[in-house]
Order: structure tokens, then sequence, then C-alpha cells
């Protein structure tokens, strides 16, 4: 889909095309980063879960890194590590892909850093609260780690994985700071909502700043109360 695609918004009050665009645009990176966040951070959570090595505790704080650095310097080194010296633009140069800075794949790269930590801890909470008994018997019964990963702690920690991938997506969708020192402002490239409410608001746009921002606030609060309900309904609370 592309926004020529979407004429049917062409005429709203609200959102010009350059917001929808960003839209689609903040939903495309969303997606794209959570299902690579599913694939990165649950080999990550299930070690650290189950590890008892002198290696958890520095792991586990290069993790939670992103959780308390400013936005801006998690996203200045990311951009001299993507650069021509540094050592993911020398290792994509190599590939033949380029740079990533101020492209796309460039957010990409810096979202799945900067949301880890929402994805790697509920998915590692929920594996270390099913304890060690279930794998256990598993293992008596003969089955291998992949099967007793997908036979047994997957259905168990199910909860975990739901709420990594709905925090996963919300936080990639919010971000400010670090998409505005990877990818910048370029149009239908890495100009995402964030960054177009920024541009409305430096123009003096508040109208169309308030549609946004307001759609943002909605979304949030619906994606939040969605994520309470259903660990009320289906599991322990796994976050506070």
């Amino acid at each position: 889909m592309s926004f020529s695609d979407a004429d049917f918004f062409s005429n709203s009050d609200f959102f010009s095309n350059s917001d929808l665009a960003a839209l689609w645009l903040t939903l495309r990176l969303a997606s794209t980063v959570t299902l690579i966040l599913l694939l990165v951070g649950t080999p990550i959570a299930y070690w650290l879960a189950r590890t008892k090595s002198s290696w958890k505790g520095p792991i586990s704080a290069i993790v939670a890194l992103p959780l308390v650095l400013p936005p801006t310097v998690l996203g200045f080194y990311l951009l001299i590590a993507m650069g021509p010296n540094g050592f993911i633009g020398q290792l994509t140069q190599s590939l033949g892909l380029g740079t990533l800075a101020f492209t796309f794949w460039g957010l990409v790269v810096g979202s799945v850093f900067y949301s880890l930590p929402f994805v790697v801890q509920p998915i590692q909470n929920a594996i270390e609260a099913l304890g060690d008994r279930p794998l256990e018997v598993a293992a008596t019964l003969r089955a291998g780690p992949l099967d007793r990963f997908f036979t047994v702690v997957l259905p168990l920690a199910k909860p975990g994985f739901l709420t990594a991938a709905v925090l996963g997506f919300a936080h990639t969708v919010g971000e400010f700071g670090v998409v505005l020192m990877i990818g910048g402002n370029i149009p239908d490239e890495t100009r995402v909502v964030s960054v177009q409410i920024y541009d409305h608001v430096e123009a003096l746009e508040y109208t169309q700043a308030h549609a946004l921002a307001g759609l943002m606030v909605v979304f949030t609060f619906l994606v939040l109360l969605g994520l309470y309900w259903f660990q009320r309904k289906h599991a322990p609370l796994l976050i506070k």
C-alpha cells in the first residue's frame, strides 16, 4: 500500500497526505521492528532467564541501557556506528548495502536497539515465572531443548510474549530522539509521526499537531488498556 492508494483519506479535514504518509511509515517501521525484536529478543530473554553465568549481570545491564540513556545519546552513537567508518557502516558497505544512516533500514536497526528491553524483559519475566519443574519433567520424557521450548515454554509463557510484542510495537511508534538522530526528516523515507508532529509545531500548525498528537494519545491509551486487561484476565501482572 502506498499513500497514492489511500485516496479515501485524502479529503480528511484533519490529516494531510504528508500526515498519512508519516502514519503509514510509522506502522511499517513498528511492525518490522516488533517482528525482528521477537526473533532477536527471545533467545536473549531465554538465556537471561535460565543462566547462572556471571555474565548475566553485565548482559542484563547492556539490554536495559536504553531505559535510562537519553535517546539522543543512543542515536548519536548509532549514527557514528552506521557511518562510513563505523563497524555497522563498514559491514553494510562490505555487503554492498551502502550506509544505513538516513534510511528506513537505519531506523529499523536503531529502533531494535532502542526497544530491545521492552521485549526482552517481559519474556524473561514470564520464563522465570515458569520455574524449573515443567522443563525438568519434559526432559525426563526425552524432549530436546527445541522441543521443550516449543511445547512447554512457548505455550506457558504466551502472555509474556504478547506483552512483549505490544510493548515493542507501542514503544517504537512513540520514538523521537533516536529516529531524528539516525533518520533525520526525509518525507516517505524516515519522517515518522513523532517527527511530523514536531514539524507541525515548528511551523505553528497547531491544529494539525493536535490531530496527530491526539491520535497518538488515544492509540497509547487503548494499547495500555488492552494490555492490562489481558494481563488481568490471563496471567499474573508482568509489568507494573
